[in-house]
Order: structure tokens, then C-alpha cells, then sequence
């Protein structure tokens, strides 16, 4: 992934992150996959990505009810971003094979990415079952949930996802970034710290400690964190973009708590 495609991304998650550990409730949509990064697409660029695309769109065009080209061709949709189309050939996909359980998990991603996430939910209780459950499935239910400000339910699936594979580092990454959902920011990052350590875990978990720990207005520690993936300049950048949205969120608060005397000559300045 070329290296601002990286910042995007960690931008993203941040504003989404931040927007919800400063406000004082309610639920704010974003990609739910993004901000738990657990079930991105590999790494690649975004050339490789629409060459993927092309080679498989072949395939699928010719015979839409391919599992595999389907499969195929709508993971290189959403990695480009193309979200509604990801979710039509998968929607499609699925009807020519109901049973299908990798089609199945695709599809209920695919709608976590667009806010569908009743409809994610349903689909996802169909990828997996009781008796053999996928723990990559159950930690993206646990995303969706954390999207609708559903924090508990979240991290029971969570909970169970880390039965079966304990430690695991994008689980342990969900679960930290919920719990900054729910502005307990010293255990988010108790967790992605964690999460950081085990082995295989990617540049976003380490990103996502950054995050949560520079959203406690550690920020020298924040940079020096986001370093070890990053370039000096990416990283003092990113962190910088984030101590802004941090002091834009906090002004927004401080105007809307104002007394409307205050909020008027505000205006009229």
C-alpha cells in the first residue's frame, strides 16, 4: 500500500475514533472493517488492486454464479473503495449460492462497509454456525456491533472469538478499539498494547495503540509509536492530525455546552 493511502486510512479511523471518545454519546457510521481492521483486503497497491479486478470481472461476467470469481472480483471491488458494486456482485453471488459460508462472510462485510448493519448481522448469522464457528466471523459481528453503539454485545463475541484462538491480534485490536469507543481509554490501550505484542500483528494494531494513546494527549509517545511503521514525517503528520481533531472536537464541545450569551457574541464576532 503506497504510504498515503496508509495515512488515509489511519486518518480515517482516527476521526471516527476520536468523534467518539470526546462527544458524550450516540453512535456515528463508519466502515466498520476500517476501524477494526481485522478484515481488510492484503496489502497491495491500488494498481495491483484494479488489475485484480479487470482479470476477475472477466471471469465473473461470463458466469456470474462462479463462487470463486465472485468471490474474487468483489474482494478487488472493495479494496478500491467501490463499495455498492462490492455488495451487488455479492448480493448476486449469494443467490446462486445460498450456501456458500465464504460467500456468506463476504457479503455481510460488504454491508458493514455501506451501514447496512441490521441486514450485516443476518447475513453473518448465516457464515458460521454454533457448533462450528469462524472466529474471523465473530469478530467482525463484534465490529458491526461496535458500530450501532452496541459496546457489550460487542465484546462478548469478541470474548468468544478469543476462545478459540487466543490472543489473536485483530481480535484483541476490536476490542481495544472498542473499548475507546466507549472512552475507556486506559484499557483500550492496556489491549492494543497487547494486541502490539503477539506475533503477526500488523501495522494497524501498532497504529491503533498510537491512536488511543496519543488521544490521552500523549502525543511524543504517539509519534514514537507510529514510527515503527511509518516514516518520521508520516508519523509527526498523522499525529499532528490528530492533536488538531482532538482541539476541534473540544472546541465544538465547549460552544455547544456555551451559555447562548456567550454562543451569540461567538456568532456575531
Amino acid at each position: 500500500m503506497r504510504p498515503n493511502q496508509t495515512r488515509i486510512r489511519l486518518l480515517t479511523s482516527a476521526a471516527f475514533v476520536v468523534a467518539l471518545a470526546l462527544q458524550a454519546g450516540g453512535c456515528q457510521t463508519m466502515n466498520a472493517t476500517e476501524t477494526t481492521g481485522s478484515t481488510n483486503p492484503p496489502q497491495r497497491s491500488e494498481g495491483e488492486w484494479r488489475q485484480e479486478a479487470d482479470t476477475w470481472k472477466e471471469r465473473y461476467v461470463k458466469n456470474p454464479a462462479d463462487a470463486e470469481a465472485a468471490y474474487r472480483y468483489a474482494a478487488a471491488l472493495r479494496a478500491t473503495g467501490q463499495r455498492a458494486q462490492t455488495v451487488a456482485v455479492l448480493e448476486q453471488a449469494n443467490i446462486h449460492n445460498p450456501k456458500d459460508i465464504k460467500l456468506l462472510g463476504a457479503y455481510g462485510r460488504a454491508l458493514a462497509d455501506t451501514g447496512a448493519y441490521k441486514q450485516a448481522l443476518e447475513v453473518l448469522s448465516r457464515a458460521h454456525t454454533p457448533d462450528q464457528p469462524d472466529w474471523r466471523i465473530l469478530s467482525v459481528q463484534g465490529a458491526v456491533l461496535d458500530q450501532m453503539g452496541r459496546h457489550d454485545e460487542a465484546r462478548r463475541y469478541y470474548a468468544t472469538a478469543l476462545k478459540i484462538v487466543p490472543g489473536e491480534p485483530s481480535v484483541l485490536s476490536n476490542l481495544g478499539l472498542s473499548y475507546a469507543l466507549s472512552k475507556e481509554l486506559p484499557k483500550a490501550e492496556e489491549t492494543l498494547r497487547q494486541a502490539s505484542g503477539q506475533k503477526g500483528a500488523e501495522q494497524r494494531v501498532r497504529q491503533n495503540l498510537a491512536l488511543v494513546v496519543g488521544l490521552q494527549g500523549r502525543f511524543a509517545e504517539a509519534e514514537e509509536i507510529a514510527r515503527g511503521d511509518l516514516s518520521p514525517e508520516e508519523a509527526s503528520a498523522n499525529v499532528a492530525y490528530l492533536r488538531q481533531m482532538i482541539e476541534q472536537e473540544r472546541g465544538r464541545k465547549n460552544r455547544k455546552n456555551a451559555p447562548s450569551a456567550f454562543k451569540q457574541a461567538a456568532a456575531e464576532s
